[in-house]
């Protein structure tokens, strides 16, 4: 089983379950997302707000692959590049964070440690530009029968079981924040772990490319 990290670009957006790809929660303000989706193609405002946001800014997402396969993904941008940010009971996001807005994993893929991964990839690529911490907007209530956000939050489960805490409590969408430095001393512990797990695969098999590009313009 070989595991690898890449960063979004407009050709990796196409490896998000569709959905995902044509979900446009976060990148535009409630009123926007609603004439977007009424328009009836969303997926054109998500890959312009991507090629943006990857122009002005650089790299906001990171990708999950396990043996080829898409199997999860994070995004985050500063809070400036998120409409939806200011629209949470709980807002705003503090000054010297980023905002990471959408985790997903496969559920094929769940309980791998791959959230904690992707986590750490942010955190790498977060601390080369300077930032401090990542906050994130969790749903206390994921799941509960008529109480879903469109699956758009990530449970607020997801984010305390990868390192965040709690900064500012609602009953509903907790604001959660994770000190970069914190997921940066996962290192460690996180490749001996790897290292165990791929220990039977031949170095060919770990190096394997997903696919010719995977490479960001953006870093």
């Amino acid at each position: 089983m070989s595991r690898r990290l890449v960063s979004l670009t407009l050709d990796t957006l196409e490896d998000l379950p569709r959905p995902c790809r044509q979900c446009v929660y976060w990148e535009l303000d409630p009123v926007a997302a609603e004439r977007a989706r009424e328009a009836g193609d969303p997926g054109l405002e998500k890959e312009a707000w991507v090629s943006q946001t990857l122009l002005e800014w650089g790299s906001c997402g990171k990708l999950a692959y396990v043996d080829g396969m898409p199997a999860g993904f994070v995004m985050y941008a500063p809070p400036a590049y998120v409409p939806r940010s200011m629209a949470f009971p709980t807002s705003p996001v503090s000054a010297d964070a980023a905002l990471l807005t959408t985790a997903h994993i496969v559920t094929a893929f769940a309980g791998g440690g791959l959230g904690r991964m992707l986590v750490q990839g942010v955190a790498r690529d977060l601390t080369k530009r300077g930032i401090k911490a990542i906050e994130a907007f969790g749903d206390a209530k994921f799941g509960d029968a008529g109480e879903g956000a469109g699956g758009c939050v990530a449970p607020a489960d997801y984010f305390l079981s990868v390192g965040f805490k709690t900064v500012r409590p609602h009953p509903r969408f907790p604001r959660l924040r994770l000190e970069l430095r914190t997921a940066l001393s996962w290192k460690s512990d996180v490749e001996y772990a790897l290292e165990k797990l791929l220990g039977s695969m031949s170095p060919e098999g770990l190096l394997r490319p997903v696919r010719p590009a995977t490479r960001s313009a953006a870093g």
